[in-house]
């Protein structure tokens, strides 16, 4: 089945932050939404998530819209509502609070039964030595793979 292909990553995140934990969340999308999403045009390297009355939302990713779709049609960046367990978002709430934490999507996958998960974590922010740190790591893993190949 072609859905079970579709798998959007947040390359950049793993470089920008520090993963904590990781949780995996529903979303609540239109209909040409999960069509859209389907055919593969998301984009999730510059959204996060926020608590907006209480409930968790992704902000700022990008869902073109649907091709075949007529005035029915959706807006590309607006906010969406995730799909997670009350224990899960308390959590996430006292932990999105502290200074420095931050929640961000880390991939958008189809499940087996055809729904939109989005795969996100608690994330903290790394500094500029520690950038450094991983492209060094990054580039002693290439020679060494090299080296044995």
């Amino acid at each position: 089945m072609i859905s079970s292909q579709i798998n959007v990553k947040n390359k950049k995140a793993f470089f920008e932050y520090h993963i904590l934990d990781k949780y995996v969340a529903g979303l609540r999308l239109l209909g040409t939404e999960i069509k859209s999403i389907r055919e593969g045009k998301v984009n999730i390297n510059d959204s996060f998530c926020a608590f907006l009355n209480g409930d968790l939302y992704i902000r700022n990713m990008h869902i073109a819209e649907y091709s075949h779709g007529s005035f029915y049609n959706h807006e590309a960046k607006r906010d969406r509502q995730l799909l997670i367990t009350k224990r899960e978002l308390k959590k996430l709430k006292i932990k999105g609070v502290e200074r420095g934490y931050t929640i961000i999507p880390l991939r958008m996958f189809i499940s087996d039964r055809g729904f939109a998960k989005l795969e996100i974590a608690l994330a903290q922010g790394k500094k500029d030595y520690d950038k450094r740190n991983s492209i060094k790591e990054r580039d002693t893993q290439r020679e060494l793979g090299r080296l044995f190949k």
